[in-house]
Order: structure tokens, then C-alpha cells, then sequence
């Protein structure tokens, strides 16, 4: 197949195109600019993914997007791509939890040889989102990851009292809970995030600039392509999008420099094309590797189009290879 922007073949594997909200959504605008550079744009979900004699299949359908709610996307019908013979970039842009399904589907995108996947599958594996600051501990606020309720109580009582605490398979703020002094719900809190100690969580120490707003941001093969500030709403802790939190205007300080440039040879080394990571007061909190958002929200403030440079980044992967 010729590696010409026009003879690129792009599958997208995600949550149902039905579905996205084509305002906020960054595998929607994702698409929509390889559909405008003239690659032929695919999507699959993970159930669609499969293997015969070593090599990775999928039941793709073709789309045809439009910026236009109620009506954005024409999908055909479905045919079998064998992935190394019939497409040549494979986003993995499926939403987290990361469960057996999503391990199972990742391990099967491993298994490309021709065909790029980003981000690399391998490192998703090896990187769980939360986790995977744990290798920058002197960037992180203070921080726990255990399933034992009394070792997480005796680390709540080393802060002071005032710690979030958020299951590691998470996404877009789902499970994370602010605990204070005297919080009566403060036992129950803890056996179902950890599911009565049979599942690991992260506290970390509460740290008050979240009213001030998480920032948000993106870097392509370990540089900063751009940031946007996530305002929670009044009376809520978590910033997230997906939990009402607001979008604001942002660059980047002395303190979001040096934490980028710690991360950015690891995230070439590993094959991380595309990652978001989360700053709160000068702390990194957790770097996304699965599906990041903000681009539409950077987009808008900054009258940029983050979107072109990476899917050029990723064509001139194609033309590399």
C-alpha cells in the first residue's frame, strides 16, 4: 500500500461513533482531520478485534464524519481487515476501565508487525494511568497505593487528615472522593473503593489549587503540544470534564516545563505517541495513556488546530516505516 496522506488507511478502535460528543470529543476531531488529509478512515470496537494464525484481524466500517450534531457520521458496512495487510495506522482510542476486555484487545494490536499502533500496545500494558507517576515520585504530591483500609487510615493520619483517594482503572473522575476529619462515611469510602481490600487504590495528599483548576496537558512524542486549565464547579472536587468541570485558558509555567522534560525521553522510549498528563499546583498527578482528551477545548481557546500536527506526526511515521 503507498504511504501518500491520500492512500493512508486509518482504524480508529473505540467506544461506538454514535455516541461522542462531537464538541468535546478527540478521537472525533482525530478522525475528522484524517478524513480532511484523505486517509480512508475505519472504527472498530474491541469485541470487533480478533486473530487467525497469528495474524490480527478486525471487522472495520468505514465512516464518513461531519460536524454536525445528530448527524455527524455515516458508517458502512463491516468487512475484515487483516491489520498488517490492510490498514496502516491503528489508533487504540478505546475509553478506560482498563478490564480483561481492554487487556485482551491491546495484547491483540500487539501483535501488529506492519501496521503502527498508537500508542504502542506493549506500553499501555506496562503502564497503568496512575501508576505510571510513581516513577517521578519527587513530582508527585505525597501518595499511597495499597488495598489495606488500616494502612491507607494510618497514611490519611500522616497528612493531617485531608486526602482524595480514586481507584487506579478509572476515568474522567469517576470514583474519586475527597475525605476530611470527622467524615462519617469515611469506612464505607474506603471498603468500596477497595473493594473490602480486594482491590488496590491511590490516596494522595489533598491539595487545595484544584479549586484554581487540574491543568490538562498534551505532549506528542514527549514534547507540549498544548494545555487547558479544568475549573471544578462550585462544591465539587474533581475537575474532570466528564464531572462539570469547566475549560480555561492556559500556558505553560517554569514547573510544567521541567516536569515535560522528565517525561519526554520515556514517553519516546516506550512508544507513548500521544499522552495527557495531569498538574495540580506543580504537581504531576497521573499521565494518560489511553484515550487523552482536551484537544477540542485547547482548540477553541488558543484558535489552534492540535489535531493537524498530530495526525501529520503520525503520517510521517507511515512514511518512515
Amino acid at each position: 500500500m503507498s504511504t501518500s496522506a491520500s492512500a493512508v488507511r486509518s482504524l480508529f478502535v473505540m467506544d461506538p461513533i454514535e455516541a461522542v460528543d462531537i464538541e468535546k470529543d478527540t478521537t472525533f476531531v482525530l478522525m475528522l482531520e484524517a478524513q480532511r488529509r484523505g486517509h480512508e478512515v475505519l472504527v472498530c470496537g474491541i469485541e470487533d478485534l480478533s486473530v487467525a494464525s497469528g495474524a490480527p484481524r478486525a471487522l472495520g466500517r468505514p465512516v464518513k464524519l461531519r460536524r454536525e450534531a445528530g448527524n455527524h457520521a455515516s458508517v458502512g458496512s463491516a468487512r475484515e481487515l487483516e491489520l498488517d495487510r490492510d490498514t496502516d495506522l491503528v489508533f487504540q482510542r478505546k475509553d478506560p476501565p482498563v478490564d480483561a476486555a481492554y487487556i485482551a484487545s491491546t495484547q491483540i494490536l500487539a501483535l501488529c508487525q506492519r501496521a503502527i499502533v498508537l500508542n504502542r500496545p506493549e506500553s499501555i500494558l506496562a503502564r497503568n494511568e496512575k501508576l505510571y507517576a510513581q516513577h517521578f515520585p519527587d513530582l508527585m504530591p505525597e501518595t499511597l497505593v495499597s488495598r489495606s483500609i488500616s494502612q491507607i487510615l494510618a497514611f490519611f493520619g500522616t497528612l493531617g487528615g485531608d486526602m482524595v483517594v480514586k481507584p487506579l482503572d478509572g476515568k474522567g473522575g469517576e470514583g474519586i472522593f475527597r475525605l476530611a476529619p470527622g467524615d462519617p462515611n469515611l469506612g464505607s469510602v474506603l471498603e468500596q473503593i477497595t473493594g473490602f481490600e480486594t482491590r488496590w487504590a491511590m490516596a494522595q495528599r489533598y491539595l487545595p489549587e484544584i479549586r484554581e483548576g487540574d491543568k490538562r496537558i498534551l505532549l506528542l512524542e514527549g514534547e507540549p503540544l498544548g494545555a487547558v486549565l479544568r475549573v471544578p464547579s462550585d462544591g465539587e472536587t474533581r475537575a474532570n470534564f466528564h464531572a462539570g468541570g469547566s475549560a480555561a485558558k492556559t500556558g505553560l509555567e517554569a514547573r510544567d516545563r521541567e516536569i515535560c522534560e522528565r517525561l519526554r525521553e520515556p514517553l519516546r522510549d516506550e512508544g507513548l505517541f500521544f499522552v495527557g498528563i495531569d498538574v495540580i499546583g506543580g504537581f504531576l498527578t497521573e499521565i494518560n495513556v489511553t484515550s487523552p482528551t482536551g484537544m477540542q477545548e485547547i482548540d477553541v481557546l488558543d484558535g489552534v488546530s492540535l489535531e493537524t500536527t498530530v495526525i501529520e506526526r503520525a503520517e510521517s511515521l507511515v512514511t518512515a516505516r
